[in-house]
């Protein structure tokens, strides 16, 4: 085997450690307790590596990881939500994911019936990321204004 070949057959393996490590980490979900203020943003992942596999020669496929379904973004402005009260529909077992943000209201953000609550700065943004394992119609709110910012509608 040449020196080029040999060469060529490492990077093409190191290009594929490199794209399995970034198509098998963790997906960026929030399920933390704390807001998050720094943006983030999406590439479609790749699917197939042209690289061939260590032992036969053929090309190594990848199976691509379910999409996640992006932020329904509740936007609020001088303590309410911009647009009106966002109603939110999702079919039970779905996965849920709600950002809320502000330029200029500090609150606890509070999604009840789940009981999940985040405290939104003013100029921040908080995260809800969660399985929605519970049908019924639930309240997110303002929790200190007692203004509701949005509905959460779960469906059998």
């Amino acid at each position: 085997m040449s020196s080029g070949a040999r060469i060529g057959l490492v990077l093409g393996t190191v290009v594929a450690i490199v794209l399995a490590f970034v198509l098998l980490s963790p997906g960026g979900d929030d399920d933390s307790k704390t807001g998050s203020t720094v943006p983030t943003s999406t590439a479609a992942p790749a699917t197939t590596s042209t690289t061939p596999a260590a032992t036969g020669g053929t090309p190594a496929t990848a199976e691509p990881k379910p999409a996640q379904p992006a932020f329904t973004t509740i936007r609020v402005k001088s303590g309410k939500p911009v647009g009106g009260v966002k109603t939110i529909t999702v079919t039970k077992g779905d996965r849920v994911r709600i950002e809320v943000s502000s330029p200029d209201t500090s609150d606890e953000i509070h999604l009840h019936g789940y009981d999940l609550k985040r405290d939104l700065e003013a100029g921040g943004r908080v995260r809800f990321s969660f399985d929605a394992g519970v049908e019924g119609i639930f309240e997110i709110e303002l929790e200190s204004a007692g203004t509701q910012i949005g509905k959460l509608v779960v469906e059998p």
